[in-house]
C-alpha cells in the first residue's frame, strides 16, 4: 500500500508539498549548474549533475506513488484531474532541471564572456518564478481547507498574478539575452550559439511550467 493513502484521507496536499520539496531540490542546483560552467569547473558540473539526477528520480517516484493512490482514495475537497494535473505540472518542473543539467554536459562549453552577466540574470528570474509558485502550495491547502472564503481565495489569487508578472519578467529578459546570444556569432561557434539558446530555452520551459502550476492553483480555487 502507498504510504499517501492515509496522507490523501487527511489533506490531498500533504503529497503534493513533498513532491513539491524534492522538485524544488531539483531547482535549487540550476544556479550551482550555471556558475560551474561560468567558472569552468567541470568536475563540479558533473558532480552537480548527478545530485540533479537523483533528486529528480526520488520526485519522478513520488509521483508514481501520488498517481497509484489518488484513484484509490473515496474523497477529495479538489477534483482528481486537477490534483493529478498538479502532479505532473510539479513532475515538469524536475524534468526541465534535468533537461538542463544534460545539455550542460553533454559538451564542455563556458558561458561567452559578451552573456555571462545577463545569462545569470535570467537564471535568477527563472529561479524567482519557481520560488513564487512553491509559495502557493500552502495558502491554497488553508484557503481549501476553510471552505474557499472570499477573502483567502482573493489573497490565493493576487499571489497567482505575482508568478505571472514574475514569468513576463523573465521572457523579456530571455529575449534580450537571445539577441545578446546570436551577436556573438563572430566570437563563439554556431554549434555553440545554438546549444545555449537550447539551453536557455529549457529554463524557459521550467519558469512556464511554474507559471502553469500557478495557473493550475486558480483552477482549483475557481472551479469549486
Amino acid at each position: 500500500m502507498s504510504k499517501f493513502v492515509d496522507a490523501f484521507r487527511h489533506s490531498p496536499f500533504q503529497p503534493l508539498r513533498e513532491q513539491l520539496d524534492v522538485v524544488m531540490r531539483c531547482v535549487s542546483l540550476v544556479r550551482p549548474l550555471f556558475e560551474a560552467v561560468r567558472d569552468g569547473e567541470f568536475e563540479t558540473l558533473e558532480k552537480i549533475t548527478k545530485d540533479v539526477f537523483k533528486a529528480e528520480h526520488d520526485a519522478d517516484i513520488i509521483k508514481d506513488e501520488i498517481r497509484q493512490t489518488i484513484p484509490k482514495t473515496f474523497y477529495l475537497p479538489v477534483f482528481r484531474g486537477d490534483l493529478l494535473g498538479h502532479v505532473k505540472l510539479q513532475d515538469d518542473m524536475a524534468d526541465a532541471v534535468e533537461d538542463i543539467a544534460f545539455l550542460l554536459t553533454v559538451k564542455r562549453m563556458q558561458l561567452p564572456p559578451g552573456i555571462s552577466d545577463i545569462a545569470m540574470e535570467y537564471v535568477d528570474s527563472v529561479l524567482g518564478v519557481c520560488n513564487l509558485a512553491q509559495k502557493l502550495n500552502e495558502p491554497l491547502e488553508n484557503a481549501i481547507q476553510q471552505g474557499a472564503p472570499h477573502d483567502l481565495v482573493e489573497k490565493v489569487l493576487a499571489s497567482v498574478a505575482q508568478v505571472e508578472r514574475a514569468e513576463w519578467e523573465s521572457d523579456r529578459i530571455q529575449y534580450k539575452l537571445s539577441k545578446v546570444l546570436f551577436a556573438q556569432e563572430d566570437k563563439v561557434s554556431s554549434l555553440d550559439i545554438m546549444l545555449w539558446f537550447k539551453i536557455f530555452g529549457e529554463l524557459g520551459q521550467l519558469a512556464n511550467s511554474a507559471e502553469s502550476l500557478a495557473d493550475r492553483v486558480r483552477r482549483m480555487l475557481t472551479s469549486r
